[in-house]
């Protein structure tokens, strides 16, 4: 009887301590989302009044033979871009070290290691890149370097969307990852595999999820640099990455549940405006370099949308503009009708953006079990 008592009491303190923590999950998660909407807001009034000032000041048409884009506008486009490949970033190295505990919590390490090689290799890929460019531009004429590079912004800005393939992004690329964490924890479980050879290829496994990202945005800020210098690109990438590591001390010290799908969201939609925005200036780079007519339209755009989000009055700008927002529109519906609504019709799970990072593997289910 006495055996059986304590047997009681020991479920019973266990379902104590699961709600408990399931306590401090929902409160770290109110807290996370406190955060992320306060720093919403103050982004929304800060970029709304600097948009009302500009609205203000600026009069006139926009000349179309003369570049527009702001200092603010390639902070805040530069700032948007980072923002979103560091949500990625954190994200995927969030789902590969989601079930590292116990024993294999020292596999973080290495991880993170090659996550900081990632970082560091980024760095030196954007003196190489800017180099080659510069080597070019001697050459070359500096029109046509800048709408060369503007027109690989663009095509990179494609990728890095994923429109048409979000759903191999999202299953496939962070798939990929868990399966190859896997494959090494297992090698090394049955040891089948060497401590060196472990170790490397986990720094390889966090060097990959975050050098993947940064390649693309050095190669995406170099049509930015040519216009506006690389003091204004350096100001754009430290405010992004300063969001970033707010949301990475949340993710990986805090441990808090962030709403990560609405945070992506948002920023894909961010990115879609900045999208307009290079198309924009990518079509008037081009104009200027003699790639294409120019054929004003008389039209009253005010200057300000010139400034900001790279509106000419003319017929080449708006035409490109207004294919790039059919792009950006209908790729969507294709990708949602062949990820989610074809699924549906045939049975299947459809495809989801994560909400958050992964639960540990196991950790709910042991202890339902135990209870």
């Amino acid at each position: 009887m006495g055996a059986g008592s304590l047997q009681v009491e020991g479920v019973l303190n266990k379902r104590k301590v699961f709600h408990m923590s399931s306590e401090t999950s929902r409160r770290r998660a109110s807290l996370g989302q406190t955060v992320f909407r306060l720093v919403l807001v103050i982004a929304t009034v800060l970029v709304a009044t600097v948009l009302v000032w500009q609205g203000i000041t600026a009069s006139g048409n926009p000349d179309p033979t003369v570049p527009h884009l702001s200092r603010g506008a390639a902070i805040v486009d530069t700032a948007v871009l980072v923002l979103r490949e560091g949500l990625e970033c954190i994200l995927v190295l969030s789902a590969i070290t989601a079930s590292m505990l116990g024993g294999n919590l020292g596999y973080r390490r290495p991880i993170a290691l090659g996550a900081g090689v990632g970082f560091g290799a980024c760095v030196v890929t954007w003196f190489v890149v800017v180099g080659i460019l510069s080597d070019l531009s001697t050459n070359l004429p500096a029109l046509d370097v800048q709408a060369a590079t503007g027109l690989l912004a663009v095509i990179v800005l494609v990728v890095i969307m994923n429109w048409f393939f979000h759903k191999i992004y999202w299953t496939g690329w962070i798939s990929l990852h868990n399966r190859r964490k896997r494959a090494l924890l297992s090698q090394a479980g049955q040891a089948t595999i060497s401590p060196s050879r472990l170790l490397s290829g986990l720094i390889l496994l966090g060097f990959a999820s975050v050098y993947r990202e940064g390649f693309e945005v050095v190669l995406f800020l170099q049509s930015l640099r040519l216009q506006v210098g690389s003091l204004i690109v350096l100001c754009g990438v430290l405010a992004g990455l300063c969001f970033t590591g707010i949301v990475g001390v949340l993710t990986f010290v805090a441990h808090h549940r962030l709403p990560y799908k609405k945070m992506l969201v948002l920023t894909g939609i961010m990115l879609g405006v900045v999208f307009l925005v290079m198309v924009g200036e990518q079509a008037q780079e081009m104009q200027l370099a003699r790639w294409i007519p120019t054929t004003p339209l008389p039209w009253p755009i005010p200057e300000w949308m010139g400034l900001w989000f790279s509106v000419f009055p003319t017929v080449e700008t708006l035409v490109a503009q207004g294919l790039a927002a059919a792009l950006v529109i209908g790729s969507y519906f294709l990708a949602r009708y062949r990820t989610v609504w074809l699924p549906r019709r045939r049975g299947e799970t459809p495809a989801q953006r994560p909400e958050s990072p992964p639960v540990p593997a196991g950790e709910l289910s042991a202890t339902d079990a135990t209870l």
